[in-house]
């Protein structure tokens, strides 16, 4: 197993208010390519506006598992199981321009992926 540094990176100050704003982004899908492609697709558009973009981050993935008995009424132990993955992602960005965040609202995203927006 191997241990990997973590190095803290500095809080930008806004220059008005002296805080740290942030805007914390948290993606789901169940598919982890079309996940991928529209974190792609944001960081994109926060390179544009020249933003510091922080992330991608890998948050765990839930799985959920259901079990099925094959037979309605008798075979108890003929079963079968599913189960859904939901793939998480978290970006955060620092310090958003107006702009920026005009543009991420106007962007649309691939059906099936889930976008929670939060300011901190």
């Amino acid at each position: 197993m191997t241990v990997k540094a973590i190095t803290a990176t500095p809080k930008v100050k806004s220059p008005k208010t002296g805080e740290e704003n942030k805007l914390r982004i948290r993606l789901r899908a169940y598919e982890h390519k079309i996940l991928d492609m529209s974190i792609k697709q944001i960081m994109d558009v926060a390179e544009r506006y020249e933003a510091k973009v922080l992330g991608p981050v890998p948050l765990p993935t839930d799985i959920k598992k259901y079990t099925v008995n094959r037979a309605t009424f008798v075979y108890k132990n003929a079963r079968e199981q599913f189960e859904m993955r939901i793939h998480k992602r978290m970006l955060d960005i620092v310090n958003p321009s107006q702009k920026l965040v005009e543009a991420l609202t106007n962007l649309t995203l691939p059906s099936g992926v889930d976008i929670d927006v939060k300011m901190m």
